[in-house]
């Protein structure tokens, strides 16, 4: 585990970049929090709106990013004001909780942008649970959540705006459908169940912690698609949520929240949130878990017994969104993985065509914005792939076909990437026979996309000639991977692959 981590690819350092900029920029927010004399209370909630504000915003492009970011307060303050004013009305406060969680989810139906308000909306209700929020502290956190939304935007979209130079990446939005076909409407009403089982549950075991188990039920949703998804990401928040916890045993309690030492940790699990979330969500929920211990520390509540109830009520979070996705409109995971699947191969023909393009000499062609996307759509493939190809799993021929899918997949996303690379550059010659190879790439991505295509797949597979044009080589590779798919893609999903 802690080798995927670091030996994880990070094309451009992104994630390197990201985490070093969200540490400077939630840093700066929680200074200057400080400096005008905000309530540590105030303070957390700021950092806690800085953080969301670079971390869920993720629009395609740096205006839209912008956009959504300057939405969040809009969106944050009523939630803060509703939260406060039902502190001492526990029934409306909860059923107002629900109504946010299944909301937050549902807005993932509008891509980016729903999502990140979505998400920003929970927090800020959380955020009143774990500060105890009265309706008198409301004119101060709206301050520090305003103060700090803008100084981290300060480094997001001034100082330190890489993203003006690299490829955009269009994140993808769930898949699509309508009523209850749609995944976002099963996947709200999931949460609700989910998080009304936590919530009552959690009450149970403490009536002061209790938004804990709820929590744990709404991160698990939070970028899922299918049951098997959903179910795989409960056991990782759970065991991220217990390394943390052992973690915060040795290194929060023995602190006595002393300020500057959980000041400099506070900063290093924000670099490894932002650092780890991409490739470990198991090592994300480690880092979440350890800052909530050192905050509690500096809050001057931090004991074992504490500790020990977070694991406790995490794990009724997990088990809530487990039942809730086994029981109510379960999304199956062959239909989401298909769908992210087929998604990824036509982003494969699009990239082919624009670095043909280019290379046959128009200046209007640029594969890398699709190369990006391309990579994105990947990460979701491997993330619906996820419960088929986890060692636990008993389904043996599935996770076999799994694995075979994803190294071709990945394969072909090489060979995309050396096209592209090949297209940039301004000497690449055109050869004549590329126009060949890219109606082959075009076909062999129909017959896999378009059902009752699979007899057409033995002329794709046919070899081809070696070539010496570079461009010709990946283009061969390409097809050689998209034949090869046919297989896996094409069969049963229960049936063993050939040896």
């Amino acid at each position: 585990m802690l080798k995927r981590v670091f030996v994880a690819p990070d094309p451009g350092r992104l994630r390197l970049r990201s985490a070093t900029r969200s540490v400077l920029g939630i840093g700066l927010a929680v200074a200057v929090c400080g400096l005008v004399g905000h309530s540590l209370a105030a303070a957390i909630t700021g950092g806690l709106a800085a953080l969301l504000a670079l971390f869920t915003v993720t629009d395609a492009t740096v205006r839209d990013q912008a956009r959504t970011t300057a939405l969040l307060p809009a969106i944050g303050f009523p939630v803060l004001a509703v939260a406060a004013g039902l502190h001492d009305y526990p029934l409306a406060r909860d059923a107002a909780f629900l109504a946010v969680v299944g909301t937050g989810v549902y807005a993932r139906r509008w891509g980016p942008r729903g999502h990140a308000l979505g998400v920003f909306a929970f927090m800020m209700f959380f955020a009143t649970q774990f500060l105890h929020t009265v309706p008198g502290q409301l004119p101060e956190l709206y301050a520090a959540v305003a103060l700090s939304v803008l100084c981290s935007s300060t480094v997001r979209f001034g100082l330190w705006c890489y993203e003006r130079r690299l490829p955009v990446a269009i994140a993808p939005a769930p898949p699509g459908g309508s009523r209850l076909a749609r995944t976002t409407t099963r996947q709200a009403i999931q949460a609700v169940a989910g998080g009304a089982f936590a919530l009552a549950v959690g009450q149970v075991l403490s009536h002061e912690r209790w938004y804990w188990a709820v929590g744990a039920t709404w991160w698990v949703f939070v970028n899922t698609a299918s049951r098997g998804e959903t179910l795989v990401r409960s056991f990782r928040r759970a065991l991220g949520t217990v390394i943390g916890v052992a973690l915060g045993l040795v290194i929060a309690v023995p602190l006595h929240g002393a300020a500057i030492p959980t000041a400099v940790l506070v900063a290093v699990c924000v670099f490894g949130i932002f650092y780890t979330a991409a490739v470990s969500y198991t090592w994300m929920m480690l880092a979440v878990t350890l800052m909530a211990g050192l905050l509690y520390g500096l809050l001057g509540v931090l004991d074992p017994a504490l500790l020990a109830l977070r694991v406790t009520e995490t794990g009724v979070g997990a088990v809530g969104a487990a039942l809730a996705v086994l029981l109510v409109l379960p999304v199956t995971t062959h239909a989401t993985t298909d769908a992210w699947i087929q998604r990824a191969l036509r982003c494969v023909h699009a990239c082919t065509a624009e670095a043909a393009s280019r290379l046959a000499g128009s200046e209007a062609a640029d594969p890398a914005p699709r190369v990006a996307q391309l990579e994105v759509l990947l990460g979701r493939v491997r993330m619906s792939l996820a419960p088929l190809v986890h060692p636990l799993s008993p389904l043996r021929a599935r996770r076999a076909r799994a694995r075979q899918v994803l190294a071709l997949l990945d394969d072909c996303a090489r060979q995309v990437r050396g096209l592209a690379s090949i297209a940039a550059d301004p000497q690449a010659s055109h050869d004549a026979r590329l126009i060949a190879a890219c109606q082959r790439v075009e076909a062999a991505v129909e017959a896999l996309t378009t059902p009752g295509q699979a007899p057409q797949m033995a002329a794709i597979a046919a070899p081809q000639p070696p070539a010496a044009e570079p461009a010709l080589v990946h283009l061969h590779g390409l097809e050689r991977a998209l034949a090869e798919l046919a297989a896996p893609l094409r069969s049963s999903p229960r049936a063993p692959l050939d040896a």
